[in-house]
């Protein structure tokens, strides 16, 4: 079994990583792949989804489509999360970049449109959080935010 291994990032250090991704203004109907995760895992995501947070940094909840209790979306362009995603293969990969945001842990992925993605670890369901470019100069702030319903409805452990 391979664990995954994290390297910590300040919080500072990841701000201005963040930051210096820039702004767009990309606009529309925010959709998202819905997972099909096993059904024990299906019940820990929509015990999520009764928990999660109307606002996220401020922003105001905005589902995606096609509706689903394992996705939800906030602000526009949308923060996007999806809970019952397959584990990321890179957390098989020692140099992975990961954090901890109030006693969540992260793995963190930059993407090639300058958005990122940040999967939970150590968690018995994997959930997945999107972070489009126009809402990265705020940092980890959305995790903040959704780092209380994630701890109180995704039991710590490792997914299946």
């Amino acid at each position: 079994m391979t664990f995954f291994r994290r390297r910590l990032l300040g919080l500072p250090a990841l701000a201005l990583l963040i930051a210096a991704a820039g702004c767009s203004s990309d606009h529309g109907s925010p959709s998202a792949t819905v997972p099909s995760p096993d059904a024990k895992v299906a019940q820990l995501c929509r015990n999520l989804d009764k928990v999660l947070p109307q606002k996220v940094d401020g922003l105001e909840q905005n589902d995606p489509e096609p509706r689903s209790a394992l996705t939800a979306g906030w602000g526009s362009p949308a923060i996007i999360l999806r809970c019952g995603v397959v584990r990321p293969a890179e957390m098989d990969d020692p140099e992975a970049d990961g954090m901890e945001v109030n006693g969540v842990g992260w793995l963190l992925q930059k993407q090639n449109d300058g958005s990122f993605r940040f999967t939970t670890t150590l968690r018995r369901a994997y959930v997945e959080v999107s972070l489009p470019k126009a809402h990265t100069a705020d940092g980890v702030a959305p995790l903040v935010s959704l780092a209380p319903a994630v701890k109180k409805a995704i039991p710590e452990g490792i997914a299946d």
